[in-house]
């Protein structure tokens, strides 16, 4: 597989995560990006031995968009502390079923994960082994004949399954959302929620990395005008 390599530096490799892809390779063995990006350092620089390259932070397997891992342990060390200062900026799309009565707001909840299901539940504050979870939204364009809405989603913090999880809660799953929204959505349906933008401090220069990709041109995306 071609690997859409949308920034790289002697420090940094941002990449397109393909969707339905495994950031890291788990038990199923199925292909995974970490392996792809090294894969692709060996070949491009011709190295000898395995290329090193740090996971910082992820995306849920079914959601595709910006990624962007470290090519030196200094980088992954200086953008883990990034993002531990919440200076590691994300923005999302996502089709969502329905349309928030308020065209912009903050959620605050609290989450806790079932690893063993791998899945997150909303709890009440104070539950044991909760974390709490903060995002914003923003309704970008409301198509009302599908009943479907395009919002804009920027993380205050990084959950489990913050963004699936907290929109469903809401009362707006996402479309094709099988793991939070299995009552509105149908078997197959490709999950519409996509990383689009990502903004970091670059590790060793004085200067913001900016990325960014639009989700492919199909259903619900096509729906929408979304701007570049």
């Amino acid at each position: 597989m071609n690997l859409n390599v949308l920034f790289e530096d002697n420090h940094l490799l941002i990449v397109e995560k393909p969707r339905n892809m495994l950031v890291q390779e788990d038990i199923s063995g199925d292909p995974d990006l970490l392996n792809l990006g090294k894969e692709f350092l060996v070949e491009k620089y011709n190295k000898p031995g395995a290329a090193f390259l740090g996971l910082v932070h992820r995306l849920d397997r079914p959601v595709g968009g910006v990624i962007l891992f470290a090519k030196t342990s200094k980088a992954a060390s200086r953008i883990s502390h990034e993002i531990r200062l919440n200076r590691f900026d994300r923005s999302y799309l996502t089709v969502v079923r329905g349309t928030p009565k308020k065209k912009s707001g903050k959620l605050t909840d609290f989450l806790l994960k079932d690893g063993k299901k791998n899945k997150s539940a909303v709890v009440r504050p104070g539950t044991e082994g909760a974390k709490k979870a903060i995002l914003r939204y923003e309704v970008l364009d409301v198509n009302p004949s599908e009943d479907l809405t395009l919002l804009s989603v920027e993380l205050e913090t990084g959950r489990s399954h913050q963004i699936r999880l907290q929109l469903a809660h809401m009362g707006h799953p996402i479309y094709g959302d099988q793991k939070y929204g299995q009552k509105e959505n149908k078997v197959g349906q490709q999950i519409a929620l996509w990383a689009q933008e990502l903004s970091v401090k670059h590790p060793t220069k004085d200067e913001i990395v900016h990325v960014s990709i639009n989700p492919p041109y199909e259903y619900p995306w096509n729906l929408f005008e979304i701007k570049e």
